[in-house]
């Protein structure tokens, strides 16, 4: 029986977009060193849930779109490396953002993209997009 390791990244966001990505680069390093097979990220890694306490339309600026440099970044590491990495972002999308994972398998090929689905009808998540 062969083990699947996964990396669950409990890692705290920097200030841009930018130290997120470097940070998260360092990260599925030490995390391909230590045997994992998959690194998972912390929800909305891109922006690090940075939403709360802040103007909505100052966060929605900076939403992303899955062909960003940012997110293809993980997908040539995910090659590099030879490990599966699950990369989230603040999406960027037609009426509002969403709270988005991308996949890609240990080749870089993107697998899925994955939206959260926000049920609640209160605070700031009533405006992200749930379709």
């Amino acid at each position: 029986m062969s083990l699947l390791k996964i990396a669950l990244l409990q890692i705290a966001p920097c200030k841009t977009l930018n130290e997120n990505l470097e940070k998260g680069i360092v990260c599925c390093k030490k995390a391909k060193e230590k045997g994992a097979d998959i690194a998972l990220f912390p929800e909305m890694w891109s922006n690090g849930y940075n939403i709360h306490d802040r103007p909505v339309d100052e966060w929605k600026r900076e939403a992303i779109s899955t062909d960003s440099d940012f997110i293809n970044t993980f997908g040539k590491l995910a090659k590099q490396l030879n490990m599966a990495i699950g990369i989230t972002l603040l999406e960027k999308c037609k009426n509002a953002p969403r709270n988005s994972l991308v996949l890609f398998d240990r080749f870089g090929e993107l697998k899925f993209v994955y939206a959260k689905v926000h049920t609640c009808d209160f605070d700031v998540e009533k405006k992200f997009n749930s379709r």
